[in-house]
């Protein structure tokens, strides 16, 4: 195996590994907070900003993995 091979066969297993985490989480959030919201519709904005801040976290750990992926790939 070359090792161009096992730099693409890295980035592909860093990514996809990397992604899969923060996509059941926001899944999670944001069917959490839509519950949330049903019952206590009062609370919106709240619930609102505070998905939001969620997403952001979850998301900045995908952000991560691409970034790791890219280092991977193209050092």
């Amino acid at each position: 195996m070359s090792t161009e091979a096992v730099k693409l066969l890295a980035t592909a297993i860093a990514i996809s590994i990397g992604v899969i985490g923060p996509g059941i989480g926001i899944g999670i959030i944001g069917g959490k907070a839509v519950e949330a919201m049903g019952r206590n519709p009062e609370a919106e904005s709240t619930i609102r900003n505070t998905m939001i801040l969620a997403i952001v976290f979850a998301e900045s750990l995908a952000i991560f993995a691409l970034v790791i992926a890219f280092i991977l790939r193209f050092i």
